[in-house]
């Protein structure tokens, strides 16, 4: 297993969302960049958020931060506040802290 699964797999091992706080996971791929706010104990999906389909211009942090505005604005139309953090096996740095810092900007409790 590579270190990113190893990573992953102790990360969600722990990492569990509610209702009243969903799961925030964040995949980024060499292209795109999407947030999803998951209810674990009901399996549902509460919002989503992606560059696939957009116009974002500009490099991949600055898509990463217009994505972590866009899903807490849409965690506040879904009444969320605070979320559990699911960083997706990646290390807590450039994108992925692009996007935390932005959802948290916009009043995002993590």
């Amino acid at each position: 297993m590579s270190n990113i699964a190893l990573r992953k797999n102790r990360v969600r091992a722990t990492v569990s969302g509610t209702a009243e706080r969903p799961r925030l996971t964040v995949t980024i791929s060499n292209i795109h960049v999407s947030a999803q706010l998951i209810d674990d104990v009901a399996g549902k999906t509460l919002a989503a958020a992606t560059t696939v389909g957009s116009k974002a211009k500009g490099t991949l942090t600055e898509k990463a931060a217009v994505v972590g505005k866009e899903i807490a604005s849409k965690a506040k139309k879904s009444k969320v506040t605070k979320v559990v953090f699911d960083r997706n096996g990646r290390k807590y740095a450039g994108r992925l802290k692009a996007l935390a810092d932005a959802a948290r900007k916009e009043g995002l409790e993590f």
